[in-house]
């Protein structure tokens, strides 16, 4: 699973002269940067890469505060129709996304967010498997400490922001992980509502430099690219790692 990874990186650090000498080699000699500079002075790399980063922690942001308000109201209120509203959040799950991209189009050009950041953001603050993840995260949390900081004056939005979101930690980094690169990685939705290319994300700048090659495709400049859109969601999983790998090991504890 790992060695593709290995191996882009290394052909990142090859010229096309390298690569096709032919057989298999890991270790470049002599290795060369040229690849990473290539890219840098001919795609707007950091244009594409700010794009990328605003959207990808605006809607892990909202997510995250999103998902974890719903969850707590359904894990922990009574209302009415409590049970059909979860029911159709959960059916909405089973939907393929591909399903929901032309009639959420027709809104985004409803309210003029076409090649905006706003549709770039917007219908991805809200997901199902968020709101289903953090309910049945805060329906396990004992009711004992929320009681007791109820008893001292704690009103209800104190009880949720002080008492059950710490304690609800793992669980948020794991879904703020799970958004972070699903956005990040996000191809189709950004491909069709934005059209300039000061709007566009790294996979579609990605996209588009692989098609600006006519005859010779530059391959080290490619995987150049590819371990530059890589990164960063490497570091957001090594920075939250330890409350991911608690968050999975938590489901196989009993006390």
């Amino acid at each position: 699973m790992l060695l593709p990874f290995i191996y882009m990186f290394c052909l990142s650090l090859m010229t096309n002269q390298q690569i096709f000498s032919g057989g298999v080699s890991f270790l470049p000699e002599p290795f060369t940067c040229e690849n990473y500079k290539y890219v840098v002075d001919n795609v707007d790399i950091f244009r594409y890469f700010f794009n990328s980063m605003f959207v990808a922690i605006a809607i892990t942001i909202g997510q995250v505060i999103i998902s974890a308000m719903a969850g707590y109201a359904f894990a922990r209120f009574d209302f009415k129709n409590k049970e059909l509203l979860f029911f159709l959040i959960l059916v909405s799950m089973m939907i393929p996304p591909q399903v929901n991209i032309v009639p959420l189009f027709f809104i985004m050009k409803q309210f003029h967010w076409i090649d905006t950041y706003w549709a770039l953001i917007v219908p991805g603050l809200f997901g199902g498997f968020g709101v289903f993840m953090m309910r049945q995260w805060f329906k396990g949390l004992p009711d004992d400490m929320e009681s007791s900081a109820k008893i001292d004056g704690c009103n209800t939005f104190e009880v949720f922001w002080k008492i059950a979101m710490p304690l609800a930690m793992p669980a948020v980094v794991t879904l703020a992980i799970f958004t972070f690169i699903t956005t990040w990685n996000s191809f189709m939705w950004p491909l069709i509502v934005t059209n300039s290319d000061a709007m566009r994300t790294l996979p579609l700048g990605l996209a588009n430099f692989k098609g600006s090659f006519r005859e010779i495709t530059d391959w080290g400049a490619l995987c150049a690219y590819s371990v530059i859109c890589s990164v960063p969601v490497i570091m957001v999983f090594l920075m939250g790692r330890k409350y991911f790998i608690n968050d999975i090991l938590s489901g196989g504890i009993k006390e």
